[in-house]
């Protein structure tokens, strides 16, 4: 029996000294795995929980960048910054709610509800309201409001409100471009964007008299434009006058040295307020985005239209370079040409008789050029489709650059070749049309139609001026001077002589063109034009579009050409020519 206790009491002790063992192992390997763990989180993972302290610890409030400003050629600031500032609530911070509801109501002029919200809503910042007039800002900060932050901003500010509104553009509430050169150049005149670091306790409240960080912000750079207010202010009075004599529904003008590629002005009536841009014309705000997409549209740029007319500048050109026309080839016109089956008029329905290739041009003879489509072929006529650049985009620096509507060569039949050389049957944009004149009228070398000159500094010091790419050789120099003698006697003799102005050798050419769908009786009247014309500085092209009444080119807008470059050539500088014909001329 004595035996059989011993044996009990041994295994006991067994059993205990087992179990010691293994929650002393247990309590070993525990802490080693506890050792372990403390020894990754306070050495391996210090540098990341030290940023969770800071950043716990740390409040950083952003201090805006001041926006580049946007320089008309004669350094003008067309597009600049006011000071303004953001107010935003921390509600941690906030010790008396109901009086800062108070005030932000009344100083903000905002619904007493909404800022209540704001207050009452518990997030680390809660913006109330941003672009905030400085004096109302600084109000404000008298009242020494616990939780309200009055931060510095910018807000973009346009000193000649509507103009060139289609080219400028516009930036939203966080400074970035919505449109127009602002967007175009956003990257260049953004900058980069400061900070306040504060400190708070674990609650989230600023420590008073703790030292504060402050990461200054960099300005955006400033980008000198080639557009010129004087111009724009030209072009702008001389569309709406046309607009509202011939009840148009619109009026484009584009003023471009086409020889570079600067655009001194551009004109989309009805323009909009830049510094109100969701105000329509009739002074409501509007929210609808498609209505204000298609207020904020450059149809410049943007839109196609058939040239009609203008277009048989690049027909002639092409003709000519390629020697399937000379200045004396004779051509008769009884009014209309048959195609195929078709019977095409001329836009004189008793014909022009017996003519030459010149007075082809000057009377804008139908038959003639569907003559010389016919002459080049579809193969050649695409080969200078394709020099003339005419199915590409421009490459200006405009966002929304559309491209032309052409016919599929392979599809092109003499009818189709019949209406594309008299500029019917497809579509372009009109600084397209322009682009592609350019290059016939300046010696025969491409250019890229654009505003951007140089980025600058504040104070118009340039750190680098922009290029452009040019091609050369489009057409032959002779070919181009050819083409300059042409256009020029269609002002002194032929359908643009109400292009005249005295004392200038100007040249042009009218269109008239019918919008779709035929027969409604919609038409879009143009004219381009471009003086001196043996030495073209300058060139604009004006596009009436549904002028009421009258509708013809040569008898709408010819007549603002000449008002244009009646105003345009001498405050270039450019003097009048003691052989130009005299006023005698234009009464013709």
């Amino acid at each position: 029996m004595l035996k059989k206790e011993g044996s009990r009491d041994r295994n006991l002790k067994t059993h205990q000294r087992q179990t010691m063992t293994f929650v002393f192992v247990m309590v070993l390997v525990f802490s080693f795995v506890l050792c372990g763990r403390l020894s990754y989180l306070m050495i391996a993972m210090a540098p990341h929980y030290g940023v969770m302290a800071k950043e716990l610890h740390e409040r950083e409030r952003k201090i805006k960048a001041k926006r580049g400003n946007l320089f008309d050629r004669n350094g003008n600031v067309i597009a600049g910054n006011v000071s303004v500032s953001t107010i935003s609530v921390i509600h941690s911070q906030v010790k008396d709610p109901e009086k800062v509801i108070s005030v932000l109501s009344k100083e903000l002029e905002l619904d007493e509800n909404e800022v209540r919200k704001r207050v009452e809503k518990v997030s680390l910042r809660e913006k109330v309201k941003s672009n905030v007039p400085k004096e109302v800002s600084d109000r404000i900060r008298e009242y020494n409001l616990d939780g309200v932050m009055v931060d510095e901003d910018y807000k973009r500010y346009y000193p000649y409100g509507s103009l060139a509104s289609h080219v400028i553009g516009f930036t939203g509430a966080d400074n970035q471009g919505i449109i127009g050169l602002e967007v175009t150049y956003d990257e260049m005149l953004s900058g980069t964007d400061g900070a306040i670091l504060t400190l708070t306790n674990a609650s989230g409240i600023e420590i008073k008299n703790a030292s504060e960080d402050r990461i200054e912000p960099i300005s955006g750079k400033s980008l000198l434009l080639s557009l010129d207010i004087n111009i724009q202010t030209y072009a702008e009075q001389a569309a709406a006058r046309v607009m509202e004599q011939k009840a148009a529904k619109a009026v484009s003008i584009i003023i471009m040295n086409p020889d570079n590629g600067e655009i001194y002005g551009m004109v989309s009536l009805p323009e909009f307020n830049l510094n109100e841009p969701f105000v329509m014309s009739d002074g409501q705000k509007n929210t609808d985005m498609n209505v204000l997409n298609a207020m904020w549209r450059n149809p410049c740029i943007s839109d196609t239209y058939e040239p009609g007319s203008t277009f048989k500048i690049i027909t002639s050109a092409a003709a000519l370079n390629e020697g399937v026309v000379s200045l004396n080839d004779s051509f008769h016109c009884p009014g209309y040409i048959a195609v195929e089956d078709r019977k095409i008029r001329c836009h004189k329905v008793t014909g022009h008789g017996s003519e030459n290739f010149v007075q082809g041009v000057m009377n804008s003879c139908n038959p003639v050029f569907i003559t010389l489509g016919a002459r080049l072929g579809t193969d050649n006529f695409y080969k200078y489709l394709d020099k003339f650049m005419v199915l590409e985009k421009t490459g200006v620096d405009l966002p929304g650059e559309a491209k032309a509507v052409m016919h599929n060569k392979a599809n092109v039949g003499a009818v189709e070749l019949a209406t594309i050389s008299f500029g019917q049957s497809f579509q372009i944009t009109p600084l397209r049309l322009m682009a592609s004149v350019s290059s016939i009228i300046n010696g025969g070398h491409s250019i890229v139609p654009h505003f951007g000159v140089a980025e600058t500094d504040e104070e118009l010091n340039i750190i680098r001026k922009l290029e452009f790419e040019s091609k050369n050789n489009i057409i032959s120099e002779d070919i181009s001077n050819t083409m300059c003698n042409i256009l020029e006697s269609v002002v002194s003799e032929g359908t643009g002589k109400k292009a005249f102005v005295e004392g200038y050798h100007v040249a042009a050419k009218t269109g008239t063109s019918e919008k779709l769908p035929r027969r409604n009786n919609r038409y879009i009247a143009s004219c381009i034009g471009f003086a001196p014309s043996s030495d073209p500085k300058v060139m604009a092209l004006v596009l009436v579009d549904e002028p009421q009444g009258i509708y013809y080119g040569g008898t709408i807008a010819a007549p603002v050409i000449a008002e244009l470059f009646d105003n345009i050539l001498p405050y270039m500088g450019i003097e009048k020519d003691k052989g130009a014909d005299t006023d005698e001329q234009s009464k013709q």
